[in-house]
Parts: structure tokens; C-alpha cells; sequence
């Protein structure tokens, strides 16, 4: 009894030199980017900055430019800087379970924005809901058009989350509009104004009375008004975009294009930097959290030039 009670003892004064137990705190984070040339993941990379600095968290930010396997490379490095978690944009479907799994076999969680990791994702999956949002940019477009006409598809990134669900959100949409024939679909690589122009160019070479065009993200459909502009048709084509990208609601303000869906980057920031600290304390998130996006014209840009969501 004298020995349990000297242990008791000891562990209670223990107790007291060593104070109450805390949680773990989120000190630096890693930030793996799929391309900073891109303005969508620019806003995104800003956000978790400034949110991080507001909570005096370290950033680490790191740019695959497009490339899965720099990718990997980068994140196998951040894991030697011991990062405390990882907010992770991939750069591609082929090899975006491997950043994954090397950061949870090291015991950092992930928190995924955007892209998840097919067969590997992250502790929790931030995005926009781009099925809703992007069937809602469709039925725009169809509806604008007259609800006929050839309709052209420029994809994004072949297999990566957002290009998936942006096309069954428009296949939905498709459904209702029997009079309208999708004529030609080709994807892009990075999602970029180049790409959408040099597409809409060979598109429209060969479907020269498209009057109907969805753009999977705003870069896309800016090159594609480019490129409509140039060949200057006689018939009106309608474009739709995706993304809200700063320079594409200025495009829209001024007639350039015709819509978009305007996604909360600044938010998605923020929450990233608040889901890595819960997970960092041990706190149970969501496995999927989808934010909505804004159907956003000519007649309501003007606000979110003002205050980006």
C-alpha cells in the first residue's frame, strides 16, 4: 500500500510539473500547388497564406506547373521539413494518390482542395459542387441559344475531379434539349487561355455554325471568345465558362464571354488552413465538404469584382 501510495504520489506531482495536457498545434504547413500560372489556384495559394499568417502558421508552398511526378518529388520533400499537415491541390489524375499515401504513411494529414485522390483521398476533400454548378452554367447556355443548335465542349485536364464533374453536370443539363448536338469535345491539359484558344480555332475549322460553347474553366473560354473573334462568324455563339477567375469577370463585364460559375476560392483558403488544424488537434472533420458556386453574368459580375467570395 505504502508503494502505491508513493506512486500516486509521485505521478499526481508529476501531473502538476508537466500541467494540463494540449492538443496539437498546427506550427507549418505544406501547401502543394498543381499550378500557380493558373489565376483559380493563385486566389486559392493567397487565401491560405494570409489565413496562415493570421494564426501564425508556417506556409510552405510548392508548384508542380502541371507536372505530376515534379509533384511527387516536392511533397516527398516537404515531408522532410516536417510539415505538420498538407493542404494538396493535385497536379494530375495519374499520380495523385502517391503524395497521399506517402504523407499519411508519415503520419501528416491531408486536406485536398479541388482534386481529390481517386482510390486515395485525402482526411477531407474541400470543392465547389461542379455537377450542380456546372449543369447550371449549361442550362444557361442552351437556354440563351434558343434551346437548338451545335454545341462544342472544351474539357479540362482529362480525369482530375473538376473535369469529370463539370461533364456529367452538363450531360444533365444535355438531357432536356433534344435539338442540340454536341459536335466536337477535345480536353486540355492545363486548363489554359492558349489551349482554349488553339481548340476553338480547329473547332470551329471544322464545325463552322457551332453556336454553343462550354468551356470547362474561364482560361478555356476566354481563348475561345478569342478565337471566335478572330473568325468573326456570321451566327451569335454563346460561351460559358467555369471558375470566376479575376481577369475572366472583368472578360464578362464587358461582353467578352457570356457566363460563368464563380467559385469561393477565398473561402476554400480558409477553410483548407481550419481543416488542417483540426486534424492537426486530433478533431474529426467531414470526409467530403462541397461548397456552391455563383451563376455569374454580365448583370451581377460587378459584385464579385468588388469582394471575390
Amino acid at each position: 500500500m505504502k508503494i502505491a501510495r508513493t506512486m500516486l504520489a509521485s505521478a499526481a506531482l508529476l501531473g502538476l510539473m508537466l500541467g494540463p495536457v494540449h492538443a496539437a498545434e498546427l506550427k507549418k504547413l505544406g501547401l502543394a500547388v498543381a499550378n500557380l500560372q493558373a489565376n483559380f489556384f493563385n486566389q486559392i495559394k493567397q487565401s491560405v497564406e494570409a489565413e496562415a499568417k493570421k494564426r501564425g502558421i508556417e506556409v510552405i508552398t510548392v508548384d508542380a506547373k502541371g507536372d505530376g511526378p515534379t509533384q511527387v518529388n516536392h511533397i516527398q520533400d516537404l515531408l522532410t521539413q516536417k510539415i505538420d499537415a498538407l493542404i494538396y491541390i493535385p497536379a494530375g489524375a495519374a499520380a495523385a494518390t502517391v503524395p497521399v499515401k506517402l504523407a499519411k504513411s508519415a503520419g501528416i494529414p491531408v486536406v485536398n482542395v479541388d482534386r481529390n485522390a481517386e482510390g486515395a483521398p485525402g482526411d477531407t476533400f474541400l470543392a465547389t459542387d461542379s455537377v450542380a454548378s456546372a449543369k447550371a452554367v449549361c442550362d444557361y447556355i442552351l437556354k440563351e441559344a434558343g434551346g437548338k443548335g451545335k454545341m462544342v465542349i472544351i474539357h479540362g485536364q482529362k480525369g482530375t475531379t473538376p473535369e469529370v464533374d463539370r461533364s456529367k453536370g452538363c450531360a444533365e443539363s444535355l438531357k432536356a434539349y433534344p435539338d442540340v448536338k454536341v459536335v466536337a469535345e477535345q480536353f486540355s491539359n492545363i486548363w489554359s487561355q492558349d489551349e482554349g484558344f488553339q481548340i476553338m480555332q480547329n473547332m470551329l475549322q471544322a464545325n463552322p455554325d457551332v453556336s454553343i460553347v462550354f468551356a470547362q474553366a474561364d482560361g478555356l473560354a476566354l481563348g475561345a471568345a478569342q478565337a471566335i473573334k478572330v473568325a468573326n462568324p456570321s451566327q451569335k455563339i454563346v460561351v460559358g465558362g467555369f471558375d470566376g477567375d479575376t481577369a475572366a469577370l472583368e472578360a464578362l463585364s464587358k461582353g467578352v464571354f457570356n457566363v460563368t460559375a464563380t467559385q469561393q476560392t477565398q473561402k476554400m483558403g480558409r477553410d483548407a488552413v481550419e481543416n488542417a488544424a483540426k486534424l492537426v488537434a486530433g478533431e474529426k472533420v467531414p470526409p467530403v465538404q462541397l461548397m456552391d458556386a455563383t451563376l455569374t453574368t454580365k448583370e451581377n459580375v460587378a459584385g464579385f469584382i468588388a469582394n471575390h467570395p
